[in-house]
């Protein structure tokens, strides 16, 4: 590759000849940006944040390539974060965990198997029932309003509701698991509010020992792989977090699309609704997670003609990678090709159950409030900033009140976790939108 390879590309502002990945503008119009960055073929040169340098993998074939490629592109983190300062502003989402998503080779394949294996016996007709009443219990908490962020009061919260059901979580360790989550995703005093999500997870984990049931914290423990207390609180908390962002993303960014995009809008006011053509859409120009999968090489490596340092941050570029012209097909709509659920080892384990989940989200809240609209024009809807998500900051609608009658019930009562989940997140109030931990902001 020339000498100038890295030099600027033209309408991308840059810090040291390298494109930021963070701030409004890139959040705003990141499409724009990647634009800008193809011309310097498959690898780009980019910052995480202000003083953190990075490899952004734009180029769909070279990510395959290091999505595939363990042994070349390691996940481990620790020599990268021996030589930044400890206040580096991304350092706490980057360094290395013992988590599945951060390890490699037998540890991250102990991980993975154990992770697996306990979602398969998932039943999706349970996953099912407990997703609808759950958006029933959202929607009937704001049907006679007339207007909601679907963002906060929607998409946020039903991701949360669902998974502690299937964690098996008793209401009282729910509520604080839930609210401390959103404590996190909100930026909201995130150390304690880490401090309140670890606490209750680590007292699931002993209950769950105490007193298996049929939920994934049991199936978890039993597992062969034999989790120590410390792991599964590791893994519980890291897929309670990547349910939480990369969720809600998906389910608000598909009713965006489908509430301000005409090639939807059309299909909507006749009846039809093209939900799964919708998720498809998102998946590949707007994933939920946009930049992420980093990875570490141990020594320098040729990438196609790019020569990355060792032990610097290699970014992949979903969002960039699916828009690639040199490799994407325009026709989208039932093409799986996408690599918004990664590849290789370590894609995606749940991402049948994200799809169920989001579309029944997105068919359930159209089918309630079918001549529900954007409160305000599409243009003036922020995105949040930061370098791996494609997030709403929030997605106000307005529609005609109705009254949706609660599900018969003992006593007529809201029961059991989601009504008192729901319950609690409303009085929490509204928080201004942030990201998982700064993780997603990279700020």
């Amino acid at each position: 590759m020339s000498s100038d390879a890295f030099a600027p590309a033209p309408g991308c502002p840059t810090h040291g000849g390298r494109t930021p990945l963070y701030g409004p503008d890139f959040a705003a119009h990141p499409q724009r940006v990647y634009e800008a960055l193809r011309r310097y073929g498959p690898v780009a040169p980019v910052e995480l944040a202000p003083g953190v340098p990075a490899s952004l993998v734009i180029s769909y074939g070279a990510a395959l390539e290091v999505l595939r490629d363990p042994v070349t592109f390691p996940k481990d983190a620790r020599r990268w974060q021996q030589s930044v300062p400890p206040d580096c502003p991304v350092l706490p989402f980057m360094m290395y965990r013992p988590a599945c998503n951060l390890s490699d080779g037998a540890a991250h394949a102990r991980l993975r198997t154990a992770i697996a294996d306990s979602l398969s016996r998932i039943d999706s007709n349970l996953l099912r029932e407990s997703v609808e009443r759950n958006v029933e219990t959202l929607i009937r908490g704001f049907s006679e309003k007339g207007t909601v962020d679907l963002r906060a009061e929607y998409a946020l919260l039903l991701p949360l509701m669902v998974f502690n059901e299937i964690l098996g979580c008793p209401p009282d360790l729910g509520k604080r698991i839930v609210t401390g989550m959103r404590g996190i995703v909100e930026n909201v005093d995130t150390a304690n509010s880490n401090q309140i999500t670890v606490k209750a997870v680590a007292e699931l984990v002993a209950l769950k020992r105490a007193r298996p049931d049929h939920d994934l914290t049991s199936w978890l423990i039993a597992h062969p792989a034999q989790l120590t207390d410390a792991e599964l609180v590791e893994q519980i908390v890291l897929l309670v977090g990547l349910v939480t962002e990369p969720e809600q993303n998906l389910i608000a960014n598909a009713l965006f699309l489908l509430l301000s995009d005409d090639r939807f809008g059309g299909d909507l006011s006749g009846g039809s609704l093209p939900v799964e053509d919708a998720l498809d859409e998102v998946l590949w120009a707007d994933p939920p997670v946009a930049n992420w999968a980093i990875s570490y090489p141990t020594q320098d490596v040729d990438l196609r003609g790019v020569r990355l340092s060792a032990d610097q941050p290699v970014v992949i570029g979903f969002a960039a990678a699916n828009t690639d012209p040199a490799a994407v097909s325009t026709n989208r709509a039932g093409n799986r090709a996408h690599l918004a659920w990664g590849a290789g080892p370590h894609k995606c384990p749940a991402q049948g159950e994200a799809r169920l989940i989001a579309a029944i989200a997105i068919e359930k809240v159209l089918d309630a409030l079918p001549d529900m609209e954007l409160a305000v024009p599409a243009s003036r809807l922020e995105w949040r900033p930061g370098f791996a998500q494609r997030a709403l900051a929030s997605l106000p609608v307005r529609f005609s009140p109705i009254h949706i009658p609660p599900r018969p019930t003992p006593g007529n009562q809201e029961m059991g976790l989601a009504g008192g989940l729901a319950t609690a997140l409303r009085n929490a109030g509204p928080r201004r939108s942030n990201a998982l931990t700064r993780w997603w902001r990279g700020e």
